[in-house]
């Protein structure tokens, strides 16, 4: 029962630094500062630099500030006003119209952005004012736009995929791999989920009077043709081996670079504004990365981890049951932490669990980011929650209310992958030469 105090003990003290608003980094490394100086004889100062060096010079992570970057560039593009005019004619005559668009917008933004809260708040900022002219309604509108942003997490790029892949020591292209028929998946049951909603409450919803031909939906479509061979060039160059990670990367920003100078929207500001946004948020990943690489060592030296493998063992828990109780942790978690703290803080304890019960650990990284998701959407932390606060002028309980349809779908989702492993399984598999 020794590893179920000192785990309580662990959370207790982080829960304080928490709690008290101390940065989520600070928090792991003051935890890991503490309980090392407690439960072990280690030198803290040796052990702590030593560890956040070897975190900060991983290849792998190159990828991650790259990605971040992509993404910053393409949202002062006029992506989100060519996802719309592109995808619009196509979806207009469709049960629920142009609110499809919030879907299949977010997922195409999902594939060059790799967060979250960048993909609702570019699909947003043309959506809300479209949509509110054509008087859809704002429950419809705006529950839509958040649980169909999450996809940014799962869809590759994947900010949190990156890090995942870095945590646990597993390839980031099997990864990115990984997540692509999972977020069909996942856009497929939110598109479902419109279509049956429209037709239910079809009295409120607007007529549609717009008609295209086909010549006029092709050339409308012509817009997007940019941002597509963007995507199948990066995630493409991953699939068959000529790229690994980091040099698709780089091939993305080279790419919306392009694009965004074709499109007239690269300017030196727009440059300069891109740049330090993605450093600042790469520096504040790699800032938890550090705290979190610092947390594993930690435990690993009061051999928490282990101890506490060995006592989820003895409780005789199914695989099944121990997915369970994970995925109502990382719930109850989400509604406090975002999703990529909730992966750092909780690996260096998962971890041991999950290969002891004999999960693929490529598997288990699309299972968690599902899971995580739904932190974007669950008040009072949710990250796609907040933006669209800020974009819609609308309550934030208002918002979570209208997004709670598409949580009970990620639950689905969850259901699902578990159920079908092969959805996430079958495509790295298939890849022509896995690379790290």
């Amino acid at each position: 029962m020794i590893e179920v105090y000192l785990t309580v003990f662990f959370i207790s003290v982080l829960l304080f630094f928490l709690g008290t608003g101390v940065w989520v980094g600070i928090s792991m490394i003051g935890v890991s500062a503490i309980g090392m100086l407690m439960f072990t004889s280690r030198p803290v100062g040796d052990a702590m630099a030593t560890t956040m060096w070897s975190m900060g010079s991983s290849w792998s992570l190159t990828a991650l500030p790259l990605f971040v970057w992509m993404g910053e560039i393409l949202f002062r593009t006029k992506l989100s006003e060519n996802l719309f005019k592109g995808l619009s004619p196509w979806l207009s005559k469709l049960p629920g119209g142009l609110i499809h668009v919030n879907i299949l917008g977010c997922a195409i933004f999902a594939a060059i952005s790799g967060s979250s809260a960048a993909t609702v708040a570019t699909v947003g900022k043309m959506s809300i004012p479209e949509l509110r002219k054509r008087n859809y309604p704002e429950n419809f509108l705006l529950g839509t736009l958040a649980g169909s942003g999450t996809l940014g997490l799962l869809i590759p790029p994947s900010i949190i995929l990156i890090i995942y892949g870095v945590t646990v020591e597993e390839s980031i292209a099997k990864l990115f791999i990984a997540g692509v028929i999972p977020g069909i998946v996942l856009a497929f049951l939110f598109m479902i989920y419109v279509i049956t909603w429209s037709i239910k409450n079809k009295k409120i919803m607007p007529i549609i009077s717009e008609d295209f031909s086909f010549l006029e939906k092709v050339k409308q479509s012509g817009q997007l043709l940019p941002v597509v061979l963007l995507i199948f060039s990066v995630i493409g160059s991953i699939y068959a081996g000529i790229a690994t990670a980091t040099e698709a990367a780089s091939l993305g920003v080279l790419g919306a670079l392009v694009l965004s100078y074709f499109q007239k929207s690269l300017t030196k500001e727009s440059f300069n504004k891109s740049l330090l946004g993605a450093t600042k948020t790469s520096c504040m990943i790699a800032f938890i990365l550090a705290g979190s690489s610092f947390l594993t060592l930690a435990m690993a030296f009061t051999g928490l981890p282990n101890n506490l493998a060995v006592f989820i063992n003895t409780l005789q828990l199914s695989p099944y049951m121990l997915l369970l109780v994970l995925t109502l942790f990382y719930i109850i978690l989400g509604m406090f932490l975002d999703g990529i703290s909730a992966v750092v803080l909780t690996m260096a304890i998962i971890e041991p669990m999950i290969r002891q019960a004999g999960f693929d650990m490529i598997w288990f990284g699309i299972y968690l980011v599902i899971v995580v998701e739904m932190a974007q959407i669950t008040p009072p932390v949710g990250f796609n929650l907040f933006v669209l606060q800020g974009m819609a002028k609308k309550d934030m309980g208002f918002i979570a209310r209208s997004a709670f349809p598409l949580f009970l779908l990620m639950i689905l989702a969850v259901i699902v992958i578990i159920a079908f492993p092969e959805l996430a399984l079958w495509l790295p598999e298939k890849m022509i030469q896995p690379l790290n």
